[in-house]
């Protein structure tokens, strides 16, 4: 499951399961009201928690994205109350993106066990200025909870396009750490394999993993 809070309503109000009479009430205004977009916040809260019920992985775009979405209020740290709710705790949550907050969703990650992040979308944006994103992306995060993205849409060129950077700037950087004794070249393989696949297979209950592609 996949919510577009941050561009509807923001994370910066009441991220509370709503009770079934404030849904119907909130269901029947949207239905009055002929809007085809979704901003009603109940409605949308309510959402969130039918994926932590029915125990789905829940993608939650952080950070830079469209014109749309106010910048200040898709900052991850406003998910705090959100991630301390129990049941919350039980399920997946990888906040996708995250830039420029990416340094608050490394936090929340290394804070929390269930949470994972990715800085896909920054990626194909910054150009040259991948590497130092993705650099700035192993700080806190663990490495365990860190997935890879080229967040491509649309035409075949920008997927490869975000695996080309990715693929570069992971080169440079574990590179260097390994050149100036900080890392094996061992330890830097099997970062690479966790977050380019293996992190993924295992948040998201896919079949695969073992050996090397």
């Amino acid at each position: 499951m996949k919510t577009i809070l941050a561009y509807r309503a923001g994370f910066d109000i009441d991220l509370g399961a709503p009770g079934p009479r404030a849904v119907a009430e909130a269901a029947d205004r949207w239905v009055d009201s002929g809007e085809p977009r979704l901003t009603d916040p109940v409605l949308l809260r309510h959402g969130l928690h039918a994926a932590v019920e029915r125990a789905l992985p829940i993608q939650i775009h952080t950070g830079f994205g469209d014109r749309d979405l106010d910048l200040h209020r898709s900052n991850p740290i406003h998910l705090l109350d959100f991630l301390r709710t129990p049941s919350v705790a039980t399920v997946p949550v990888t906040l996708l993106h995250c830039y420029p907050y990416h340094r608050e969703a490394g936090y929340l990650a290394q804070a929390f066990g269930n949470v994972h992040v990715d800085v896909g979308l920054a990626v194909n944006h910054v150009g040259v200025r991948a590497t130092q994103v993705i650099a700035e992306s192993f700080e806190l995060a663990p490495f365990a909870k860190l997935l890879y993205s080229s967040d491509a849409w649309g035409p075949p060129e920008l997927h490869h396009l975000g695996a080309v950077l990715w693929r570069r700037a992971v080169t440079a950087v574990f590179g260097r750490w390994v050149e100036d004794g900080d890392w094996s070249a061992t330890d830097a393989r099997r970062v690479v394999e966790m977050v380019g696949r293996d992190n993924a297979l295992r948040v998201y209950g896919l079949a695969g993993g073992g050996g090397r592609h």
